[in-house]
Parts: C-alpha cells; structure tokens; sequence
C-alpha cells in the first residue's frame, strides 16, 4: 500500500498540490490500479439529442467517463448507431486493457493512426482519452487540470446554444428562446437560423430561407438587447458569395462572430469570406488533432477556433490546439454542443488556458439535466464554477438518468 506521505515526498511536482480523498486509489496503491472494461450509456434526452457516456471500470472500483455524442450527426443517434461506437470503443479496448490509468501517452500514440481515419474513430479516441484523464486524476487524488499545469480561473463564461431548444423556428421562436436565455442569466447565447437551408433548393427557395434566417437573427437581438454576445453558426451551407452576402445582412446586428460559413477543411474558401466580411469568424467544430487546425490557425483563417473534446482527440490534444492558436493571438472557444459529461471534460481544459475565450452549452433542452450528474451542473449568471474534486470532480446520477431518459 502506498501512502500520502509518500506520494508528497515522491518528486512528482503534480502532487504537491493540497489533495481530497480518493480513497480506493490509496489503499489498493496507485501502481495497482487497472483498466479491465470499457462500458457504452446512451442516454436519450429528448427525440434527436443523444448523449453517448463512456465509462471506464478499473479493479479497485474506480471509474473515469467520458462523452462520445454527436458522431452521427446532429439530427439522431439510433441503436445502431450506438452498436457501431460500442464497436468502435471494442477496438481501442485491448490499447488500455490491464493498463494504469495513468498510461495516457501509450494511448495516445498507439490509437491516433485509427482516430485518423474518420469521426466515427475520432470520437471514441477522444472519449476513452477523457475517461484515462478522469481517472488520472482520481488516481492522483487532484482534480485533472492540475495534471495540466493547474487552473487560471475559479468560472467560465458560457454561452448558450439555444438552437436545438427553438420551436418554433420562426423569428419569433428563436427570440423567444433568446429571451429565456436571458432571464436565466446568459449574456452570451448562439442559434443556427439557417437550418434546413436549400442547398439545392430554386432560386427563390434559397431566398425565402435566407430572408427567414435573417429575420430570426434580427429578432434575437431585439428579444435581448445589444449588449449581449450574439453568435450565427451557418453549419457550412453557403456558398463563398451567399456567406458574404448573408455577413453582410447581419451587420447591423453586431454579432460576436460568424460561424463556418464553409466547412472549415476548405481554408482558401474560409479566407475568401473572412476578406470579404467585417464580423470575426470561428469554426473547427470537428476537425481532429493540431494538423487539422494547422493551416486555419497558421493562415489565420479563423479569428476563434473551437476544438471539441469529444472530436479533437481529447483532452490534450485541445490543450496543444490552443497552444499553438495562443502563438497566432488566436481565441479558444471549445465546441460544446453536447451532454453534461462533455462539459466537465471541457472545464478541465478551459480552467488553464490563456486564450480561453467561451465553453458552449446545449441549452434547454431538458430540465432534467442539471441533475444527470452528482453534484448538478449548476450554472449562475452564465458561469460555470470550476470544480476542486479529484478527476472531472463528477459522477453519473443513474437514477435520474434511468428514471427520466427516453428509450434508445
């Protein structure tokens, strides 16, 4: 058995640092503990958001989560989709399987040639890569982002992505939803007006749901005043001209930044429509790794990159993301459009970073949620507090989720 007094007086810098109870790590001895399964949780909290929780078991009793949502796209997960991550987590399994928790490079380095070879792999990478950082800390008995150079900020801005909570989606459905933002604190909040665009729609198709976009964007910033940070995430349905053309339109609202436009992969687009607007640009919600952020933070495609936990490769790969945007004066703003457990991966980054700019949050979507996680995810005046328990400082509630979630 290993002791604190120990583990204090054993050089490891990162444990110098005041420690919390972590018991079971303790008496089993840090060197003891052992990854021996990898569990998928779909938890479906309403018709199309399907939150994936991955958790990682160890023979001590411990276990570390991580999210793997959002890998299907955004309009449903069903219960093949959910086989085809559990699948996918099967193949990464043997890389961690008796292992310590603390071996997170060995994974790192020995997964990353799958993760390269789609979203589906990225994303359970980045999952099983959050569980081991979890579990890192719990291990450790710190919270994890003391194992990144510890914290800058005891509470993170949020904004709240109010799209998916919208109904109807009618200029007086987004401002609605903008306004109940706004009473529960956010002064800082994102929709995706331009939904469902046309792509090949007729020409006056296209024009309706343009005009219809904009309208909705006018309407939020009406239903909330012009001292809130308003953001428009186009999903890249655009064309080059259209985005100009539709940037254009948007002036007047001032917003905070315009959102992938164009996919992001397609820098030279990017940086023809960032030429040809006055409003900041962001985007990289689901490129993996820092060659895929490269050239847009080298070419300054982007004025706010905004790598996601569960797509980037985890949680150290969004910290050398930011690292190398902070050389270029560029801001991070995690992509966070997901459940609670992604969140608090999120916080573990977001608690250090220098060019940490806002964590989103997929709001509204259930009342339920705040409590799929002990302790709740409370959130006061558009702040999330960064937590002082060891690891994500988190732990699934199965009873609400159990009680309250829809079947898969």
């Amino acid at each position: 058995m290993i002791s604190r007094r120990k583990m204090l007086h054993s050089g490891a810098g990162l444990l110098s640092l005041p420690l919390l109870s972590c018991e079971s790590a303790f008496q089993a001895g840090v060197s003891d503990v052992r990854i021996t399964e990898v569990e998928l949780i779909p938890v479906r909290a309403t018709y199309r958001t399907v939150w994936l929780v991955v958790r990682l078991h160890t023979n001590t009793g411990l276990s570390g989560i991580g999210e793997a949502s959002d890998a299907f796209g955004y309009a449903n997960t069903t219960v093949e989709n959910a086989d085809t991550m559990r699948a996918e987590l099967a193949e990464y399994f043997p890389l961690i399987m008796n292992r310590s928790p603390l071996d997170i490079e060995h994974f790192r380095q020995q997964g990353r040639s799958r993760a390269l070879t789609g979203l589906v792999s990225a994303t359970a990478y980045s999952a099983i890569e959050q569980g081991l950082w979890d579990l890192a800390g719990q291990v450790l008995d710190v919270p994890t982002y003391q194992l990144f150079g510890g914290k800058v900020r005891d509470t993170l801005p949020v904004y709240a992505n109010i799209n998916r909570a919208t109904s109807p989606r009618t200029p007086e459905g987004f401002a609605a939803s903008a306004a109940r933002a706004y009473n529960d604190g956010f002064r800082a909040m994102k929709a995706a007006p331009f939904d469902n665009f046309p792509v090949a729609g007729t020409a006056t198709e296209i024009t309706h749901h343009i005009e219809r976009g904009v309208e909705s964007t006018f309407a939020m910033r009406e239903a909330v005043g012009p001292d809130v940070a308003l953001m428009i995430d186009c999903h890249s349905f655009f064309s080059i001209p259209q985005a100009i053309a539709v940037a254009e339109r948007l002036e007047p609202v001032n917003l905070t930044w315009y959102e992938e436009p164009v996919p992001p992969e397609f820098v030279d687009s990017t940086l023809s429509i960032k030429a040809g607007i006055n409003q900041l640009m962001a985007g990289g919600e689901q490129l993996f790794g820092v060659a895929g952020f490269k050239q847009l933070i080298q070419r300054h495609a982007f004025d706010v990159i905004m790598p996601d936990v569960k797509h980037c490769g985890g949680l150290m790969e969004l910290m050398q993301i930011a690292a190398i945007a902070a050389d270029e004066d560029i801001m991070v703003a995690p992509h966070n459009p997901s459940g609670p457990v992604s969140t608090a991966a999120s916080v573990q980054v977001c608690a250090g970073l220098a060019n940490f700019n806002y964590l989103e949050l997929q709001y509204g979507e259930v009342d339920w949620r705040i409590n799929a996680l002990m302790p709740a995810e409370i959130f006061v005046d558009g702040m999330i507090k960064v937590p002082n328990l060891p690891g994500f400082g988190i732990a699934l509630n199965e009873g609400v989720i159990k009680e309250m979630s829809l079947p898969l």
